[in-house]
């Protein structure tokens, strides 16, 4: 019977109606059509360390961009945790006086140790400006260590961090003794930062899509994406969440 139906099919319906038809007849009994991984088939990453060895690692393209749009919020006195590298690059010479945060003091370019997650060493309402990138999800306590980013602020200074959703496990900073503890929804960053520094101080952006996400686990550089491919937003697959948040003026 289902011969004769295909055979009939072909002959009354133009041929690309009839190919439409014939992929459906074979869904419908056979599931979807094979997908061909090519060098996506493999149970190891093409690269390791975030996609470094091969360049710029997604979650940075969309990390760089941020920090430009809200390059005018990086001025006078700014803190940065492990090193200046963004200070100075966004900063420049708006920037007053540059502070390295670090945990320990083992790094010769550390100007300030102190535990984020407890506030001890931290100094409270000295800063403009605190960016804080990739460094939320290594801490347990995540939401003491954003209130004492906030306390960290002058009145009205601002806080860029960003939050990965989509990502490998640093073993780096497991190794270290650090962690590597959570991964952040959308609404989760908007309403833990909203009871920190109110809703309207606080503006969220969402980042990646199913193909970002999967390159950037496979160790993929932003390099190997299209720039259309690197900034189409599906809110179903987010990668990376930025957040800027200002503390209330006095």
């Amino acid at each position: 019977m289902r011969r004769i139906l295909r055979s009939t099919a072909r002959a009354l319906l133009p041929r690309a109606v009839f190919e439409r038809l014939r992929r459906v007849w074979h869904q419908q009994r056979f599931g979807p059509a094979s997908i061909d991984f090519g060098d996506l088939r493999r149970t190891t990453p093409i690269a390791r360390a975030f996609g470094y060895p091969r360049g710029e690692p997604i979650d940075r393209y969309f990390i760089h961009k941020f920090l430009a749009r809200n390059s005018g919020a990086i001025r006078g006195r700014v803190l940065e945790v492990g090193n200046r590298d963004y200070t100075v690059r966004f900063g420049g010479d708006e920037v007053t006086h540059s502070v390295i945060l670090h945990a320990g003091s083992g790094d010769p370019e550390t100007t300030l140790v102190g535990n984020l997650e407890t506030g001890e060493g931290v100094p409270e309402g000295v800063f403009d400006c605190f960016i804080l990138t990739q460094t939320i999800h290594l801490i347990y306590r995540f939401e003491d260590a954003l209130r004492n980013a906030s306390r960290a602020l002058k009145p009205g200074g601002v806080l860029l961090a960003t939050f990965p959703s989509i990502s490998q496990l640093s073993i780096y900073d497991v190794e270290r003794g650090w962690g590597d503890y959570w991964r952040f929804t959308t609404l989760a960053v908007k309403r833990v930062l909203a009871g920190i520094f109110e809703e309207e101080n606080v503006r969220i952006e969402a980042h990646g899509n199913v193909l970002t996400a999967a390159s950037f686990l496979y160790g993929l550089s932003s390099g190997e994406l299209s720039e259309r491919e690197l900034e189409e937003v599906d809110p179903e697959f987010v990668m990376l969440i930025t957040a800027r948040a200002q503390k209330r003026n006095a």
